[in-house]
């Protein structure tokens, strides 16, 4: 039996794949890759359920809406994210199929010049997480600070300090600095990292910093895919990539890394309850 490997965040149920999609998934299933296709708005949250629905082996999925899709937040009425009715209900009834492991990918970015306004992010971002506490399913975070500075994981983390959510908590794509990263491990969260770490070493110092267990390997394909394949559309066949990176940085065996990485995966985000 191959070893497996997970590949935490990808969307392989994107466009990108429309042309290639099963010739894509079966170069995954060679190399012992499983997979969770992440949503980003309604329809792509369908689309990830689809598809793990349809590869009930190697596929899981999350619902949610992604901060800069918070436009498509179909509202009941004036009122933009009531808790009753409009697409907190539409979500929560998604978020209730057996393949899906965690609401996300939601939360914070303030690259885009605050474009939606932060205060519209955090509301929306809210209700996603007063969902996963219904629900009683981890957060897939997508959180990215204005240029230089930590500032939509320091709004993260408030918001955070403030609740009693006691279930696990995935930043996907860290890219914070290493003083944001000891408060947000501190606070018991995990996170993800891609192929970004084998083409740049602003990575290390935190990859060094943070155990093992507190790590998930990740593509977020079809984007940045890893050295030897960078500028070409990423898949989630080229997690292996990553975690080869994250061996060398963490001077680790290579099948420690993914071992754990993996595990951690199992143990966090539930995926054994689908076999």
């Amino acid at each position: 039996m191959k070893e497996v490997i997970f590949d935490a965040h990808t969307h392989i149920h994107f466009p990108a794949y429309n042309k290639d999609r099963d010739e894509v998934i079966k170069r995954a299933q060679n190399a012992g890759v499983k997979m969770i296709a992440v949503g980003t708005n309604m329809t792509t949250s369908k689309s990830a359920i689809a598809i793990a629905e349809k590869y009930p082996e190697d596929i899981w999925a999350t619902v949610g809406f992604h901060p800069t899709e918070i436009g498509h937040w179909k509202l009941p009425s004036d009122r933009r994210a009531s808790p009753k009715g409009g697409e907190f209900e539409n979500l929560k009834i998604l978020a209730q199929h057996p393949k899906v492991v965690a609401i996300g990918e939601c939360g914070l970015d303030y690259f885009r010049n605050s474009n939606p306004p932060k205060n519209e992010q955090r509301e929306i971002f809210l209700k996603q997480v007063e969902l996963a506490q219904q629900l009683k399913k981890p957060l897939m975070i997508h959180c990215r600070p204005s240029k230089n500075t930590d500032d939509a994981y320091e709004d993260l983390l408030e918001e955070f300090l403030k609740i009693n959510f006691q279930l696990p908590i995935i930043i996907h794509f860290f890219n914070g600095s290493l003083a944001i990263t000891k408060k947000l491990f501190d606070a018991g969260f995990y996170f993800t990292f891609g192929g970004v770490i084998t083409f740049s070493r602003d990575y290390d110092e935190v990859i060094k910093f943070l155990p093992i267990e507190k790590i998930m390997l990740e593509t977020d394909a079809p984007y940045v895919a890893p050295a030897p394949y960078r500028g070409q559309r990423n898949e989630p066949s080229y997690v292996l990539e990553v975690a080869k990176r994250m061996a060398e940085i963490k001077n680790l065996a290579l099948e420690d890394v993914i071992q754990k990485t993996t595990n951690n995966v199992y143990e966090r985000l539930d995926v054994t309850r689908c076999f």
